[in-house]
C-alpha cells in the first residue's frame, strides 16, 4: 500500500489502516509492530502511531512480552453494546409486527443516544402507504412520544446533562424545561407518552416505555401516524394494545415476573 496521501484523504487512509490492524490482529490472535508494518505495507513508524492511537481507546493492548499487541477490552464494550441492541430488535421484532397489524400504523422502536432518540426499527402497519423510514435517524427527545418515554426514564441530574435548547418545530412543541418536567412526570405517572403535532403537524405518535431485566427504561416503543388517522378516541384504542406490547417486549428480555 502506498504511504502517499497524508494531505486531503490522509484521516481516511489512516482509518482504513486502523481497521486493517483490528481484522490483522483479529485474524492472527497477536502481532507485533514490524509485523503490523509489513502487512499494512507502511513504515514502522506509522504502524506504531496508529497502533499507539488503538491503544489509548483500549481497542488493542501490548501482551505480557511488550512488544506484541492484541484485540483490546474496547473491542468487547462495542461489541457488547451492538449485541444489546441487537438483541432488543430481536425480541421486539415479531411483538412491533403483531402491533403494527393490529393498528394498521408504523411502530418504531428508539434508544437514548446521547441528547437525542435513534430509532432502531421499524415496522409499517397496512394504513401507511409508504411510512418515512426513520431507521438510523437521531430524533429530538422533548417534541417526540418515544423521547418523553425516554426521558421519563433519566433522574433529575440525568435530564440536566441531556437537554439543551428545546428547539421549536411546530406551535405545539414544548419549549420550556419546566412544562417539559411535568410532562416526564405525568409520562411516569401513566406509564406512557403522547406526541400530538409537536414534531410535526399533522403527526401524531404515542410510546410506551421498554424495561431491561433491572427495571431500566432501555427502550420506547411508538405507533404513529397522521392526526387525522389517530384523533383521541382512537389514540384511546390503540394505548393499551401499545401498552401491552412493550410489557411484553419487557418481559423478553427478563423484566419482571410471569
Amino acid at each position: 500500500m502506498s504511504n502517499a496521501g497524508e494531505g486531503g484523504n490522509g484521516g481516511v487512509q489512516s482509518v482504513d489502516r486502523a481497521l486493517t490492524i483490528l481484522e490483522v490482529l483479529a485474524r492472527v490472535g497477536e502481532a507485533g509492530v514490524t509485523d503490523i508494518a509489513a502487512e499494512l505495507g507502511v513504515h514502522k513508524s506509522t504502524a506504531f502511531r496508529l497502533v499507539t492511537t488503538l491503544e489509548s481507546h483500549r481497542l488493542v493492548e501490548q501482551t505480557a512480552d511488550r512488544g506484541k499487541y492484541r484485540l483490546g477490552v474496547g473491542v468487547l464494550r462495542l461489541a457488547g453494546a451492538t449485541t444489546a441492541r441487537l438483541d432488543l430488535v430481536q425480541e421486539a421484532r415479531p411483538v412491533c409486527r403483531q402491533l403494527a397489524a393490529g393498528t394498521g400504523e408504523t411502530v418504531n422502536l428508539a434508544v437514548l443516544s446521547e441528547s437525542s432518540a435513534l430509532y432502531l426499527d421499524q415496522v409499517a402497519g397496512s394504513s401507511a402507504l409508504q411510512p418515512h423510514n426513520w431507521v438510523g435517524q437521531h430524533i429530538p427527545l422533548h417534541a417526540t412520544s418515544n423521547g418523553k418515554v425516554l426521558l421519563s426514564g433519566l433522574d433529575d441530574a440525568a435530564l440536566d446533562e441531556v437537554l439543551g435548547g428545546l428547539s421549536r418545530y411546530t406551535a405545539m412543541t414544548i419549549t420550556r424545561k419546566s412544562q417539559l418536567r411535568e410532562e416526564i412526570k405525568l409520562v411516569r405517572e401513566q406509564g406512557y407518552a403522547v406526541a400530538v403535532d409537536e414534531l410535526e403537524v399533522g403527526l401524531t405518535a404515542v410510546a410506551a416505555p421498554i424495561h431491561n431485566a433491572h427495571g431500566d427504561v432501555i427502550a420506547s416503543m411508538s405507533v404513529s401516524g397522521p392526526t387525522f388517522r389517530l384523533p383521541a378516541e382512537r389514540v384511546e384504542e390503540v394505548l393499551p394494545m401499545l401498552v401491552e406490547a412493550a410489557v411484553e417486549v419487557s418481559h423478553r428480555l427478563g423484566w419482571g415476573h410471569r
